[in-house]
């Protein structure tokens, strides 16, 4: 049998057990008592839908894996599907006992303030009947319960759905009885009294189960729920090519729902009976069942805000922060030409999208505006800009929409605007068969007399109102006519499935891009041989593509020094001795999502520095269509170096990677830095400086003298 040859693996980790290592990071802030106790409770929530995707998408695929013939070895680990499948099923158990210890520590503290989730068995007096009132009069009634028999088969359990089943016995003879909760009622009964006392719908079925089965007795009985691999490419699916494809992704998400099971979990432990025939009827092994005192779907936590009183919302709940205008932002300002003076920056979540809204509001009605051409991945439901893309092609603008209908979740979301969009008169295109379109650009050509004018912007994170709220990112406006003409030569790219065109400035998956990332590192290990300043600094989400990691290496060994902020999953191991002890990594988890990616090459006036759409993933460098964008304009450049060494001396949502691939606090001496809590700061301060305003001097001095 021939050897497959692998990489070096002695200073990489498995991409799985980074993920979960990573989501344990943000269970911990479950636990951090300097968070605020529905905060924390959020956090838990967030914990368990991350879990859920992770089982769904990643433990799925690795299923797969586990079914073709030839072999797939990890080239991070060097771990079989099956190898890996039994690594995560290990690291996830201790993780299933951190959540249920947080689970009720949490909810111990919450009794403190009447905050109390309660069972139905704790229950008495007139809190009890009138839970037994409103399970009579509004959750009985639209019941579908479901014994399984000879005429009665075996049901298809939904994706993530909650259920309540019985083992129950009649004239000594065994059925399994499955009650689907109903979507249709509130997950939450408030009780009344004082307080806020609740209980949830599942427990209520739970307790009443013998009402609804009431000719047999019941042996035993559970809630549970099911999740099932949703890791589909449309691009691997048969469909012809005259289809339209819209069509082709409805049915995709029909399918969905229906895949093969990969995890099977109970609230609290359950019977034994139920377990063993669920398994044999789901085709799951013991390893694939998981038990927990938390219930099964936290999102009911995000509710409970809208109900707490005022005064408990300071207590409960972070200080509320509404992002802020930028300075160089006034109303009666057009902002046509604000950009096409300088070159301006938005740093979300801490300044307002309402600026670049405006610039698109802007080009919508003037009459010189010639067309807006957009690539749009995940937008809001009630998204504005869609709204003033659609009142550009009512004006009679030529509105050109790159569409990607395969964001993962969103699909149905974007089918919708992609038909609105359409009917409203707007060109869709939906990209490339095997790639998605990641890139985050809009495009807006204006005719000034004879001249035309490009205003460009490109981020780091999705047009979606909502969370620009909650993810930090990088949002770029520029009239730089380089980065406008080739812009114009992305769209006309995109229009007609050219993946390999060439670009002068912007960086561009899957044609150029990974080759000019390494060429940039291998600039900074030759700048390092000839005794030059040299640095890698890149702020990103995930770290795995081999090639890169294997580049970094190669930096480190050579001297040069290399700083990574990554947020979540990290392949590469600091301080390993002939691999990476030049390489300084660290994760942040806050208040926001850490989403920019910035890629910075050098130091002072030679750094060069680009603003990206993508990670340092395989999928992102060679099977998405993904833009980087360079940092032209000093003063911008200096304001994202501000902020990116402000992340770099965090000492309190920071950790840092060790070269066990575990992680530990920033331990310094220094007084506690926040950084998101410093950027709040900035943001409501007279100091805070804006990219748009003139550098002063001794702001010159610091950049060009670093």
């Amino acid at each position: 049998m021939q050897q497959l040859s692998l990489p070096e693996t002695a200073f990489t980790q498995n991409r799985e057990l980074s993920w979960l290592k990573f989501n344990k990071r943000v269970l911990e802030e479950a636990i951090d008592d300097e968070v605020p106790l529905l905060e924390r409770f959020k956090f838990l929530a967030i914990f368990s839908a991350n879990l859920d995707e992770f089982f769904m998408i990643r433990v799925g695929s690795l299923y797969d894996l586990l079914l073709m013939d030839e072999a797939h070895i990890d080239n991070k680990s060097a771990m079989t599907p099956e190898e890996q499948l039994k690594a995560v099923y290990r690291a996830v158990a201790p993780l299933y006992q951190l959540k249920d210890y947080t689970f009720n520590l949490l909810r111990r503290r919450l009794d403190e303030y009447g905050v109390c989730m309660m069972s139905v068995k704790e229950l008495q007096g007139k809190q009890k009947k009138f839970v037994q009132k409103y399970f009579n009069d509004y959750v009985l009634p639209v019941l579908s319960p479901q014994i399984v028999d000879y005429h009665h088969p075996f049901p298809h359990l939904v994706n993530k759905a909650l259920y309540v089943s019985v083992m129950l016995e009649y004239n000594e003879t065994r059925r399994f009885g499955i009650i689907p909760v109903p979507a249709s009622l509130p997950r939450i009964l408030y009780l009344p009294g004082n307080g806020m006392r609740y209980v949830l719908l599942e427990e209520i079925i739970l307790e009443y189960a013998e009402t609804i089965f009431d000719t047999y007795q019941i042996v035993a009985k559970s809630i549970l729920a099911v999740k099932r691999n949703a890791d589909i490419n449309p691009d691997d699916e048969v469909f012809e090519l005259e289809d339209d494809y819209r069509v082709h992704m409805k049915n995709i998400l029909k399918k969905r729902a229906r895949l093969a099971p990969i995890r099977l979990e109970f609230m609290y432990k359950p019977d034994s009976a139920i377990s063993q025939y669920l398994c044999s009827r789901l085709k799951l092994k013991n390893n694939q069942v998981f038990q927990s005192e938390a219930p099964l779907d936290m999102s009911f936590v995000y509710a409970l805000e809208d109900t707490i009183s005022p005064a408990l919302r300071r207590i409960l709940l972070y200080l509320p922060f509404e992002p802020r205008l930028p300075a160089f932002f006034a109303d009666g300002e057009s902002m046509l030409r604000r950009v096409s003076k300088s070159d301006l920056l938005l740093f979300y979540p801490y300044e307002s999208m309402e600026p670049f809204l405006k610039l698109v509001k802007e080009a919508a009605a003037d009459p010189a505006v010639l067309s807006i051409k957009i690539s749009l991945y995940r937008i809001d439901k009630k998204s504005k800009l869609a709204e003033q893309l659609i009142a550009a092609a009512e004006n009679g603008k030529d509105v050109t929409v790159l569409m990607e209908l395969r964001a993962r979740f969103d699909e149905q979301n974007n089918i919708d605007w992609a038909e609105r969009l359409e009917e409203a008169g707007c060109r869709v295109i939906y990209g490339f068969e095997g790639f998605k379109v990641h890139a985050k650009i809009c495009l807006i050509t204006r005719k000034d007399k004879n001249r035309f004018q490009y205003f460009t912007q490109i981020g780091t994170g999705n047009y979606n109102e909502k969370t620009a709220k909650i993810y930090s990112d990088f949002s770029l406006m520029t009239s730089n006519r380089a980065i406008g003409n080739d812009a114009v030569s992305f769209f006309k790219n995109m229009s007609l499935a050219n993946l390999n065109g060439g670009y002068n400035q912007l960086l561009v998956a899957p044609a150029d891009f990974k080759k000019s990332i390494l060429a940039l590192i291998d600039g900074e290990i030759e700048k390092q041989k000839q005794g030059e300043a040299a640095a890698v600094l890149f702020k990103i989400n995930s770290m795995t593509d081999r090639d890169i990691l294997d580049k970094l290496s190669q930096a480190s060994t050579a001297g040069v020094a290399v700083k990574l902020i990554v947020r979540g999953i990290c392949c590469i191991l600091p301080d390993i001795g002939g691999f990476s002890e030049n390489i300084e990594i660290v994760s942040i988890v806050g208040r926001y999502l850490e989403h920019s990616r910035v890629y910075c090459f050098g130091a002072g006036r030679d750094m060069k520095m680009y603003i990206s759409s993508a990670d340092m993933m395989t999928r992102n460098t060679e099977r998405r269509v993904e833009i980087a964008c360079p940092i032209l304009d000093g003063a911008v450049k200096l304001r994202i170096q501000d902020i990116l060494n402000a992340q770099m001396r965090d000492n309190v949502k920071a950790r840092r990677l060790l070269s066990s691939g575990d992680y530990e606090n920033v331990s310094s001496g220094e007084c506690p830095f926040n950084s998101q809590d410093h950027f709040m700061d900035m943001a409501g301060s007279s100091l805070i400086k804006s990219s748009g305003e003139k550098e002063t001097l001794f702001q010159k001095l610091r950049y060009w003298l670093r």
